[in-house]
């Protein structure tokens, strides 16, 4: 068990090697209640809130769809990550990073009082994710058949709403799977169904060597406050349609992108034996040209692997300094593995 934002959370239960292989070959089971969970019950003014507060387009959505975003401050540097949900009349969903939770509740906060949107936390839930090829195989023996029926019929970023659970087809590996809120009080009854159909419990190490593999970036060491979606691989994020559509950070980016975007967001794969980390300074010759932003040994291509953040002309190749020795490596476009979705 470790600290993880002010909770105790499990590393791993025995082998997170074990624990990797499993998400990736079957199905692997996360508690992750730790993350904080926003509820706007008024459409109308949270639609006009999230328009603002949000770089992606909220008009996007539908009863039932996800959206991935940044939450951006008057630079253009990224607040926070997180997954907006439209419920219907029930309002939206936000899922905000847990150790971001005090700045990202102190920056909407008075936000929501400007566009009159009512919100509460809802410490109340817990989420647990179950991730892997076979995941919704594994949901047979725990979901009634009208759920499980309906979860199947979803697409990616896409939820359905029993009042029960909260199953929402996303997650943080780049298999198939859920994540399933509900009750805190009903959580370990389902976690215990969970493991009795066969999905094994996992922890953070392999959390995040499979989010790296799958190429998604962790908040406070892929992008913060102080880069941009622009420079953290995540532009894709950004809805710049319609030009009317004024958002925090907009300006920011608008002068980044008529400037010339000054770094690039890739992939790193080393030639050599080695374990890449994040903060490693990348060469190419005698030029350093970036860094490394996280890293770690891939299990399943058996290398090392990183995302880093390098001068907009570097080439295919390059070296990265680990302990002292530089190790040749591929530039590559993020993700290292193909996502099945």
């Amino acid at each position: 068990m470790v600290d993880f934002g002010g909770w105790d959370m499990p590393l791993h239960y025995g082998s997170q090697l074990m624990e990797h292989h499993q998400v990736r070959n079957a199905a692997g089971l996360f508690d992750v209640s730790h993350m904080t969970v926003v509820d706007f019950a008024d459409p109308a003014p949270t639609r006009a809130l999230l328009c603002y507060l949000l770089a992606n387009d909220i008009a996007r959505l539908y009863p039932g769809k996800a959206l991935y975003s940044c939450m951006l401050n008057e630079i253009g540097g990224v607040i926070d990550d997180l997954i907006v949900y439209d419920r219907g009349e029930a309002g939206y969903r936000l899922v905000l990073n847990a150790a971001t939770r005090d700045k990202d509740l102190a920056w909407i906060t008075p936000l929501a009082e400007r566009f009159g949107a009512v919100w509460r936390e809802r410490e109340d839930l817990a989420m647990l994710a179950v991730q892997g090829p076979q995941a919704l195989t594994r949901l047979e023996s725990v979901l009634d058949a009208a759920t499980l029926a309906a979860v199947r019929a979803s697409r990616r970023f896409h939820a359905v709403d029993t009042g029960a659970l909260f199953i929402a087809r996303t997650g943080y590996t780049g298999e198939d799977g859920v994540e399933i809120l509900l009750t805190a009080a009903n959580a370990p009854a389902l976690w215990d169904r969970l493991l009795e159909a066969g999905v094994a419990p996992c922890g953070l190490g392999a959390r995040d060597t499979l989010r790296l593999e799958a190429g998604m970036n962790l908040y406070g060491s892929d992008m913060d406050e102080t880069t941009t979606p622009l420079v953290s691989g995540l532009g894709w994020t950004v809805a710049w349609q319609p030009t009317e559509r004024e958002f925090i950070g907009r300006a920011a980016l608008d002068r980044q992108r008529i400037a010339g975007i000054p770094q690039i967001f890739v992939g790193l794969v080393l030639n050599e034996r080695g374990v890449l980390r994040g903060h490693q300074t990348v060469y190419d010759g005698d030029r350093e040209i970036g860094q490394t932003t996280s890293g770690t040994f891939s299990p399943t291509l058996e290398r090392g692997i990183a995302l880093a953040r390098l001068a907009a002309d570097a080439g295919d190749r390059c070296e990265v300094e680990v302990r002292g020795k530089r190790l040749s490596a591929l530039v590559v476009k993020p993700p290292f593995i193909p996502r099945p979705l």
